[in-house]
């Protein structure tokens, strides 16, 4: 065996540990969440838009914060807002989250570095509907960061999220 053919055949099983940025999956459901502006992994037409399935297939995390939205505390179960933010290539300074109702609230992009905000797709192990604020909820950590709880951060967490603008 000639010695190229030797360096290739040894290299090749090696190539696939290579660091290599992935794509994104193209959504085969309903989409529930378009991020649109700066990033590197859209999937459609300049944005990336991702279904219910491909939010469950990322790491998922739970708050069990008291909100003034609701009696009791509740628990919220989804991916991190920063995961979903990297797995589009998300780039800015600036986060405009916007509701399904059209609300909308513009987020420093740090604060989805600083805390573990949580979009959220569960509420108490069960999928939102629309009528209990779903299918997206962006819930931060109240639980284990009190010092959140006050009405700018209150004023963050969108229920019925649809998209992020980023800027």
């Amino acid at each position: 065996m000639n010695l190229l053919r030797r360096r290739i055949l040894f290299a090749a099983p090696l190539a696939g540990l290579a660091p290599r940025a992935s794509a994104l999956d193209v959504p085969t459901g309903t989409v529930v969440l378009s991020i649109s502006g700066s990033l590197s992994l859209a999937n459609r037409e300049g944005r990336a838009d991702f279904d219910m399935a491909m939010l469950e297939r990322m790491p998922q995390r739970s708050l069990h914060p008291e909100t003034p939205w609701y009696a009791a505390a509740r628990s919220f179960s989804g991916p991190l807002l920063r995961d979903v933010l990297a797995a589009a290539g998300a780039k800015g300074k600036t986060l405009r989250l916007v509701a399904l109702n059209d609300y909308r609230v513009e987020v420093p992009f740090d604060d989805a570095q600083r805390y573990d905000v949580v979009v959220a797709r569960q509420l108490d192990g069960k999928p939102m509907s629309v009528r209990e604020k779903g299918p997206l909820f962006v819930m931060y950590p109240f639980d284990s960061q009190p010092q959140l709880r006050n009405a700018v951060y209150f004023s963050r967490c969108v229920w019925q999220l649809r998209s992020i603008e980023l800027a």
